[in-house]
Formats: structure tokens, C-alpha cells, sequence
């Protein structure tokens, strides 16, 4: 038996290194493509809509991912989907041979890349739990996090050394080759068990959604739980896209990767402290403290452009983030049926990361039409919030991080009000870990 634990195990770790090396690949196509288009029209709307075209296609298919993956082979689905994904980035590699890119030509080859990763996703996420068995799935969780936190950790770093040795295009056939790296750990794991079922091929899809929408809402702590998470996740949809913009309207890409790369350091230590000592006692206090915390931290990140005073916060913030993920996961987990799992998670995604499309839309052009020019000198903020927070380039993004903590402080305030929230996750017995994140992570 223990020698099919380590089997398991060892497949499982395969299959995850070839998607960690994709990970870290993706998201040094994000780092620089983002840098790429700032530099090309110094427009934070220009920066939000190359994040919003790998998202969308994301967030759009997810549910209809979630359900392919229950009826079709996951090892299959898997490879499609990063083969589609690895054509996308290859279209890029060939509009830039020609010269400058058009924004719209950049954002095409995203759009596609991201259309084939709906696909990939949920079927890498639902072969998980066909390769492990139950005692491993804690480990394993761990080490997806790692994977996930990689495009943030990892990336930005070795993108910006990167682009002091070799140009764009070159970057992106490191990352078409990282998605052919993930083909081949599929590859070499010959095949993978599989515990889906002949009657999941036979459910009605259309049925299956009702029934998950009809879940959540008949539960009312349960939706407000979901329209907090979507609340925040607006808020850090903000940092995600114009944390770029604000550094570089001050400096250049390799402090950008740098500042982007310790600050989400954070993300590991406070991992790792609720992996040592986390527990899924006061998950509801626990919520509440933590999202205040990251509510100062947030604000604090915008009141200066001195670079240290950016990434100190910025470490503290991304410290404080493991904590209300995992206090959010257990309380939803703790709330839904075993059997409506794969159907509840799916719409819960949906439903959590709409505040990241909001905020994808929105954070552009709030930085460049409203909040920027408000903070130019002469504007009409310059000589108040000015005083404190500085003027010129970028300094109207930092205005928006500081108005953004303070709004998820208050809703923190707000969580201890809230008396439907009391009886959620009580039955759970998982330990306090990340399982639904605030911040999206790359592929």
C-alpha cells in the first residue's frame, strides 16, 4: 500500500513540475508583455487590457471547463490545452518578427492562449484527485500554491534579467517551450487513473449549473461570503493591474521585477506560518483581522514612490493574503455538500473573480481619465492629498491604493456584522490553507 502511495505520489510530482516550469514560463510572458505595452503608449488602460484579455476567455469558460473535465479524458484535455496555449503565444512570436506590435494583435494572442488554458485548468485541477489518494491531497495543495505563486515570485525576477541578455520574442519561445515541457510530463506519466464516473457523461449540463446557482442562493451566508470575496477581489483586481504602471512611472523594468518579486515573497511566509500553526478555529475572526491588515498594508503601498517604502508594505500585504484566503476556504468548505463540490466550486470561481473582471475593466481608465489627472501638478488634488502623497506621474494610482485600503478596512469592520456568516464552515475540519485565492494567479 505504501508503495502505491509513493507511485502516486511520484506521478503526481511529474505531472506538477511540468506545470510549475509553465507556470514560471507564463508568467514571464506576462511581466514582459505588460512592460512592452506600458513603455509603447504609457497608458495604465493599455497595461489593465493586456491582463483583461488573458483573464476574460479564464473567466468566461471556467464553468463550462469544469463540466468537459468531469466527461472527457483529463490527460487528453491537458495537453490540448496547453498545446492551444503554446499556439497562442506562438502567433505573438510571429507578429513581432515583423516589427512593432499593435496593441489589438497582442491581446488576440492572449485571448487564444487563455481560451485553450479554460480548458486546461480545471482538468489539471479535477486529475489532482484522480492521481492522489486523500492523505496527500494537503501536500499537494502546498505545493500548488507553490506553482501558483511562481508567475509572481519567480518571473518577474528572471523576465526582467532576461530582458537585459535577449529580446521579447526570444522570451516568448522560453514560454512556448515551457508549455511543451508540461506536454511532455503528461506524456512520460503513460496514464493516469481516473475516478470519473459513467453517469457524470449522462447529467444534464445545463441542469447541473442550475442546480449549482440554485445552491448558493439559497443559502445567505454563503452569498454574502461570495459577494465579500468579490468585493475584495475588485480591490486587489486595482493592485494586480496598476501596480506595474506606478512603478514603472518611476523607474524601469528590472526594479518593477524586483519590487514585484519580494513583495510576493510575502504570499510564501504567510503560507507557511498557517501551514506550522494554522487552525480552522474563529475562521470568521480570523477573515476580519487578516482583510484589516491587508486593507493598511494596501493603502500604504500608494502614499509614496520611494521604491523600499512600496515593497515593505508590499511584502506585508501579500503576507496577510494566505491568511483571509484561508479563512475564506474554510468557511465555504465547510458549507457545501461533498456531491455538489465540482459544480459549487466551478460557480464559486466564477462569482468570486468577478470583481477582478470589474476591476480589469475599470482601473485604466480610472488611473489615466480620472485619478491621475487629479494629482498632476496644478491638478485639482495637488495642493491637498498632494502634500502627502506626492504629484506628478503615477501618483493618482497611488491615490487609488490608499482609497482602496481604506475601503476593504471598512469592510472588514463590516464582516463582525454580518450574523449569517456565524454558522459557516462550523462542520469543517480541514486545517486553515488558501484554497480560493483574492489574487489570480498567472497560468
Amino acid at each position: 500500500m505504501e508503495t502505491d502511495t509513493h507511485k502516486s505520489f511520484a506521478i503526481f510530482l511529474t505531472v506538477w513540475s511540468g506545470q510549475w516550469v509553465s507556470a514560471i514560463g507564463s508568467g514571464l510572458s506576462a511581466f514582459v508583455l505588460g512592460a512592452y505595452a506600458f513603455q509603447q503608449t504609457h497608458s495604465a488602460s493599455v497595461y489593465s487590457l493586456i491582463l483583461l484579455s488573458t483573464f476574460l476567455p479564464l473567466f468566461l469558460l471556467q464553468p463550462l471547463g469544469g463540466l468537459l473535465a468531469d466527461r472527457f479524458n483529463r490527460r487528453a484535455m491537458m495537453m490540448v490545452g496547453d498545446l492551444g496555449a503554446a499556439s497562442g503565444i506562438g502567433m505573438l512570436v510571429l507578429m513581432m518578427s515583423e516589427g512593432n506590435v499593435e496593441i489589438w494583435k497582442l491581446m488576440i494572442g492572449l485571448s487564444v492562449s487563455s481560451v485553450f488554458l479554460a480548458l486546461q485548468q480545471p482538468a489539471y485541477n479535477a486529475a489532482v484527485t484522480d492521481m492522489l489518494p486523500e492523505e496527500l491531497f494537503m501536500k499537494a495543495s502546498g505545493l500548488r500554491q507553490l506553482a501558483g505563486a511562481s508567475p509572481f515570485l519567480i518571473s518577474p525576477l528572471l523576465a526582467a534579467a532576461l530582458l537585459g541578455v535577449m529580446d521579447i520574442q526570444s522570451i516568448l519561445i522560453i514560454d512556448m517551450l515551457t508549455f511543451l515541457a508540461a506536454i511532455g510530463a503528461v506524456l512520460v506519466v503513460r496514464k493516469t487513473p481516473s475516478r470519473q464516473t459513467k453517469n457524470a457523461f449522462n447529467q444534464n449540463w445545463g441542469k447541473e449549473l442550475w442546480d449549482g446557482f440554485r445552491y448558493i442562493a439559497s443559502n445567505r451566508g454563503l452569498l454574502i461570503l461570495l459577494v465579500l470575496i468579490s468585493l475584495v477581489n475588485f480591490y486587489v483586481g486595482f493592485l494586480q493591474s496598476l501596480f506595474g504602471p506606478m512603478i514603472l512611472a518611476f523607474t524601469n523594468t528590472q526594479a518593477l521585477g524586483m519590487a514585484t518579486s519580494i513583495s510576493a515573497a510575502g504570499m510564501l511566509v504567510g503560507g507557511a506560518v498557517i501551514g506550522m500553526w494554522g487552525r480552522n478555529q474563529h475562521a470568521k475572526k480570523v477573515l476580519a483581522v487578516s482583510l484589516g491588515c491587508t486593507g493598511l498594508f494596501y493603502a500604504l503601498i500608494g502614499v509614496t514612490n520611494n521604491l523600499v517604502l512600496i515593497v515593505i508594505p508590499g511584502f506585508l500585504f501579500f503576507f496577510t493574503l494566505p491568511f483571509v484566503n484561508g479563512s475564506l476556504d474554510v468557511l465555504i468548505r465547510g458549507n457545501v455538500d461533498n456531491n455538489k463540490q465540482g459544480r459549487v466550486w466551478s460557480l464559486v470561481g466564477m462569482i468570486s473573480q468577478f470583481g477582478l473582471l470589474l476591476a480589469f475593466s475599470l482601473s485604466g481608465f480610472l488611473a489615466d481619465k480620472v485619478f491621475n489627472p487629479l494629482l498632476m501638478p496644478g491638478g485639482p488634488l495637488a495642493a491637498t492629498v498632494g502634500k502627502v502623497i506626492g504629484t506628478g506621474v503615477g501618483r493618482g494610482i497611488g491615490f487609488m491604493f490608499v482609497i482602496s485600503g481604506l475601503f476593504v478596512i471598512l469592510l472588514a469592520l463590516a464582516i463582525g456584522r454580518v450574523r449569517s456568516m456565524d454558522n459557516l464552515g462550523k462542520e469543517n475540519h480541514t486545517g486553515l490553507i488558501g484554497g480560493l485565492a483574492p489574487v489570480s494567479s498567472a497560468n
